[in-house]
């Protein structure tokens, strides 16, 4: 592994930013998503939706490996050299907490789908993007894929049970 452009104090002041922007990105997403306790109890689920407690931990587990993915491209070369993959980091985080509001607040199931699926779209291009620059930075991002690959689905089904809410 390449040493970092950064200095060890840079590196550490670097970590803490993308888990402060991270987490940001995290809290927009859960104001949208103030009633969703509620809301997910009123919702006619499918037998193999998860129970409304794991969304909370399975998250937070996914934005620390994310912010985590995020600094090691960040610190792997100067900025000029990541800022593509950066910018798309940051154009995924947008969709992440876009999609809550879609969701929770708004009641749009149409649009809280093709924005899922722009959000999945934006992930894979991401990780693309950080395997140029760290394969274990792709590899991070690898649970957050496969969680909102499942989101998509239960979205989906979420949207058709319930047209009457979504």
């Amino acid at each position: 592994m390449s040493l970092s452009v950064y200095s060890k104090r840079q590196q550490t002041l670097g970590l803490l930013l993308f888990f402060a922007v991270t987490f940001c990105a995290a809290a927009i997403g859960s104001v949208g998503s103030m009633n969703a306790p509620q809301f997910y109890r009123e919702l006619t689920l499918p037998d193999w939706a998860p129970p409304g407690w794991l969304f909370g931990p399975v998250w937070t587990l996914l934005y620390s490996l994310m912010a985590i993915a995020a600094w090691l491209v960040w610190r792997s070369a100067s900025l000029n050299t990541t800022a593509r993959a950066m910018q798309l980091y940051a154009v995924q985080l947008v969709l992440n907490a876009l999609w809550s509001w879609l969701f929770f607040a708004w009641y749009l199931g149409a649009a809280a789908m093709v924005e899922i699926l722009l959000l999945w779209v934006a992930i894979v291009v991401t990780m693309l993007q950080f395997n140029k620059h760290s394969r274990l930075a792709c590899w991070l991002l690898l649970p957050y894929l496969l969680w909102v690959s499942f989101a998509s689905v239960l979205t989906y089904s979420l949207w058709q049970l319930n047209p009457h809410l979504l």
